[in-house]
This record gives C-alpha cells, structure tokens and sequence, in this order.
C-alpha cells in the first residue's frame, strides 16, 4: 500500500506513525494530502510533531537507559555518530533544535544525545519544540507544493493528478535531500 493511499485510509494516526518512522515524506505527503481537503493541515502539523516528538524521545530513551548495551554500542561506532557528538558538543542547543532537519542524523541523533551529559528535562523541552516547528514546516511544504501543483494543473479534483503529485513531491524531497547531503557532506570533510 502507498503512502498516500496509507494517509487516506488511515488520516491523522498514519501521519503521527509515519512521522516517526518514515519522517519527511509521509509528513509532506499528509501535508499534500491537507491542501486537497482530505486532512485539516494544522491537524497533519500536530500529529507529524507528536510522531516525530515520541520517536525521538525513544531513541533518547534508549540511548540514555541501554548505553552500555551492544546494539547501542554498535550505533556508537559508526562515523556518523562522533560526528554528531562533535555538534552536540559545540552546540547543544541548537544541534538538539536542529538534528530533525540534518538527512542522515535523525535516529543516531537522539541516541548520541541520550549517551551524552545532557539533561533529560531539557532534552525534552527543546525536543517538543524542535518538533513543533518541524511538523509545521515540513507539513507546510507539502501543502505549498499541492497549491503550486494545483497552479501549474489547474484546479485538481479531490483524486485527480494525485499520483503525478505525489511522484513530484517525492522527486523535490528526493533533489533536496541530495543537495542538503552533499553541503552536510562537503563541510564536514572541510573541517577534517
């Protein structure tokens, strides 16, 4: 089953579950899905922050109570996770407020910080937020992009174009991805 035909089948829940598992795509595609009426958008924010926001309270969970356990250990060794300690270091505030839009360190990060010295309580107030503004803007891509696809097709019905819709969405997440990793990429092997 596809992820838009999840979303309509199952609304809001499929949006918060996807937040957490899938993230972006599911969050765009609700977001989508909200511009053609299917889904209160403001209802598709508030569950893309509550999936994202538990996911990530998990893995913090998890990072925080089994550090010493093998399978976090090995989510320690990759390289990817002493660069996230380098950021969480410098900047822990704002790496926390900002892991959720860096591709690559979403599900490490909440770990790492869980294996860190930050505080439990402050891990979650910055996460609820970060995830606030994450599932607003993120949800709020989508339904810009059904506004620009609706311009570019004129007025689409409610089942109408949605799949050339939906394979365009995933085409700009997929561009925007690869650009973002690429500069992620690029100044990381400038400051090494």
């Amino acid at each position: 089953m596809s992820i838009e035909a999840l979303i309509a089948q199952f609304g809001l829940p499929a949006v918060a579950l996807g937040a957490g598992l899938e993230g972006e795509t599911v969050v765009m595609t609700g977001g989508f899905i909200a511009h053609q009426g299917l889904l209160p958008l403001y209802g598709v924010m508030l569950a893309a922050a509550i999936g994202s926001f538990v996911a990530d309270q998990f893995f913090f969970l998890l990072g925080r109570r089994f550090r010493a356990h093998r399978l976090v250990r090995k989510v320690t060794e990759r390289p990817a996770f002493a660069r996230v300690l380098s950021m969480l270091e410098r900047y822990p505030t704002g790496f926390i407020l900002a892991f959720r839009f860096l591709y690559g360190l979403r599900t490490i990060s909440p770990i790492a910080i869980g294996t860190s010295a930050v505080p439990t309580h402050r891990f979650v107030l910055l996460n609820a937020a970060a995830a606030m503004i994450w599932g607003a803007v993120i949800a709020g891509i989508g339904y810009s992009f059904g506004e620009g696809v609706e311009m570019a097709f004129g007025h689409l019905r409610r089942f109408g174009h949605v799949a050339l819709a939906i394979a365009a969405l995933v085409a700009v997440a997929t561009a925007v991805t690869l650009l973002v990793r690429g500069r992620l990429n690029r100044s990381m092997a400038a400051k090494d």
